[in-house]
């Protein structure tokens, strides 16, 4: 499949701010196999990622999705959300980004890290303890972030879910089993069921790109 073909249904609605999960799984559910994520994709999921950075105005991770890039080309911001800011500042996600990353954090924040984090990115402090996601999300579309991309990892992505801003679910379906023990790609309490109409389904060999967006 050519992905100029299958980018063009991933337009973003007229209405944002709009946030958009991209996510893998296998068909059992796992996100990796024996911790790779890579392992359960193929060369036109990794292009459909790249492409959605494209379309975005931010890219929205945690920080254990960080910390398995080696870089981030993108010329889209990345947000990082991280509460310990136990990140790899002199590493290529941050030294060679190609726009100065946010990171977000909280008050609790080890100050010496944070003093790190300033000399590298720029640095939004959401909540008390722990990182606020739904303020964090508020405060992005109120600097002009309006179409954002979250790539999760399944922990801040089911704490998008919680904060009712989860609006578009892209999944990859890899046509594997693998069972043991791999998260979901949502990890977090159980929240309020969020129903989602599927918007449309791509075929690509044993592969199945899928796109459900919220009942509106």
């Amino acid at each position: 499949m050519e992905i100029e073909e299958l980018v063009s249904a991933y337009d973003y609605p007229e209405d944002a701010p709009w946030l958009r999960a991209n996510m893998i799984a296998t068909l059992d559910g796992a996100i990796q196999y024996k911790g790779n994520t890579g392992a359960i994709g193929y060369e036109t999921d990794w292009l459909l990622m790249q492409e959605l950075r494209k379309l975005a105005d931010v890219v929205i991770m945690g920080a254990s999705t960080v910390r398995e890039y080696d870089e981030f080309p993108s010329a889209t911001p990345l947000v990082v959300v991280s509460r310990s800011l136990d990140l790899d500042f002199d590493g290529k996600v941050f030294a060679e980004a190609r726009s100065r990353p946010i990171i977000v954090t909280c008050a609790a924040a080890p100050a010496e890290r944070l003093r790190v984090a300033e000399e590298r990115a720029e640095v939004l402090v959401c909540g008390d303890r722990s990182a606020d996601v739904g303020l964090m999300l508020e405060t992005l579309a109120e600097r002009g972030f309006r179409r954002m991309l979250c790539e999760g990892g399944p922990t801040l992505l089911a704490e998008v879910a919680a904060a009712g801003w989860l609006h578009e679910l892209c999944l990859t379906m890899s046509p594997m089993v693998v069972a043991g023990t791999a998260k979901r790609i949502l990890d977090g309490p159980v929240i309020d069921i969020q129903r989602m109409k599927l918007r449309h389904t791509v075929q690509d060999g044993d592969y199945l790109f899928l796109k459900y967006q919220v009942e509106r």
